[in-house]
């Protein structure tokens, strides 16, 4: 069984930064996706960004590539999303998530453990 624990959410100003962390402890996983999803209120949730834990290749979504960066430390079992030139419209819930299956890092559906979720809002 896989936990994980976000942290590093917060309120910015349009065109600041923030830093999410996701730490994971129990169950082993040496493949698979760890990934970052949000959900603003009356939206579905949506993918952010993933990375892969074997090779450490990184996967993003349109609307935060060239703003977001994704990456590891094997070693600690965390994921870090830098989050750069954060605009409103990326306020929501952060989930982290984790998929040990080896292809579709972007369906929710398909991720098996999920941390509690860390509030970003960026005001205007």
């Amino acid at each position: 069984q896989v936990q994980l624990v976000e942290s590093g959410g917060g309120l910015v100003q349009a065109g600041g930064s923030l830093r999410l962390s996701c730490a994971a402890s129990g169950g082993p996983f040496s493949s698979g996706f760890m990934g970052w999803f949000r959900q603003a209120p009356g939206k579905d949730r949506e993918f952010v960004a993933t990375i892969r834990w074997n090779t450490g290749s990184t996967y993003y979504t349109d609307s935060v590539k060239g703003r977001f960066t994704i990456s590891r430390d094997n070693a600690k079992r965390t994921v870090y999303l830098q989050m750069n030139s954060l605009k409103p419209e990326d306020t929501a819930l952060y989930y982290c998530a984790v998929r040990t299956g080896n292809y579709a890092y972007s369906d929710a559906a398909l991720y098996g453990y999920w941390g509690q979720g860390t509030q970003v809002t960026v005001s205007s």
